[in-house]
């Protein structure tokens, strides 16, 4: 208890960080759209980088055309190294708060600047389609708080 721990709800579109057994943050993201769909489950931060090069077209870190945004926070949903799955920025900060993502958690540049600060590598990350339940509930079942 006590340790960094996030929750995506997939079903809100919505990332809280807890840490010290309270919620300190909540941001709105974008999710995976039909067909690929965010991975649901229990993960862990396995990978952190600043302005992240985009494989996928070979778009340089930093570069505004850059999908990834300023920030890669990846984790290692379905046994990948971390640089498949993410919480990551956007270069279409319009874009966040719909289905439209590979199966990655897109975020607005400043938000994710701020959790990238704030969570070490090794934080849980739950992400849950469940409705109705809070986040307060969630962190509360798996020890957070």
């Amino acid at each position: 208890m006590g340790d960094p721990f996030l929750v995506v709800n997939i079903s809100e579109k919505e990332i809280s960080y807890i840490h010290e057994s309270k919620v300190q943050s909540t941001y709105p993201i974008a999710i995976g759209k039909d067909g690929d769909e965010t991975p649901i489950g229990l993960f862990q931060i396995i990978v952190k980088a600043k302005d992240p090069y985009y494989r996928k077209l070979n778009i340089e870190g930093g570069s505004p055309e850059n999908p990834l945004g300023s920030r890669w926070i990846g984790f290692d949903a379905n046994d990948t190294d971390g640089r498949i799955f993410g919480i990551h920025g956007t270069n279409r900060p319009d874009l966040i708060g719909q289905a439209v993502t590979a199966g990655c958690i897109r975020m607005a540049n400043e938000h994710v600047e701020e959790l990238f600060q704030q969570i070490p590598l090794g934080t849980k990350l739950l992400i849950t389609d469940q409705r109705g339940i809070e986040v307060v509930e969630l962190a509360k079942e798996h020890g957070a708080i």
